[in-house]
């Protein structure tokens, strides 16, 4: 299991991923990420057909100063595509006005494969997120 957090506020432009400054609890081998980086690689060592994941990510996002009131987005996406089924999306009635998001998934990656994964923004405008924390648990 792995902890991976960044909780000063960040703008994240349109599509693009959350930075983890910090590690908490730094994964085992599995499980590899950069500090200050935004995509952790998740690698399929098992002697079985296939490691699975559980990723969870929570945070707070919002409608920076000059930005335009309408929904927003974060997504759990791999290999920088977006998933449809761990997006979260709310609707601020004003900018600097902070929500709540939370979204999970699990995660297959075939034996001697590596897989990234990252939070994306999926909003067509620039966001903020303070608070982010994303969890990396292999399963099995």
């Amino acid at each position: 299991m792995a902890e991976f957090t960044g909780v000063f506020v960040q703008q994240i432009a349109a599509n693009g991923n959350a930075v983890f400054s910090e590690t908490p609890v730094s994964g085992s081998n599995c499980i590899v990420h950069r500090e200050g980086s935004g995509i952790i690689t998740l690698r399929g060592m098992t002697n079985q057909c296939r490691a699975r994941y559980k990723v969870v990510f929570g945070g707070n996002i919002a409608i920076p100063t000059g930005g335009t009131v309408g929904p927003i987005s974060v997504a759990i996406a791999v290999e920088g595509e977006a998933l449809g089924s761990a997006t979260a999306i709310v609707t601020p009635a004003a900018v600097n006005e902070f929500f709540n998001v939370f979204a999970a998934a699990f995660i297959e990656v075939p034996r001697g494969c590596c897989v990234t994964v990252a939070v994306k923004n999926t909003s067509t405008e620039t966001i903020e997120l303070e608070n982010a924390n994303v969890i990396v648990e292999r399963v099995c």
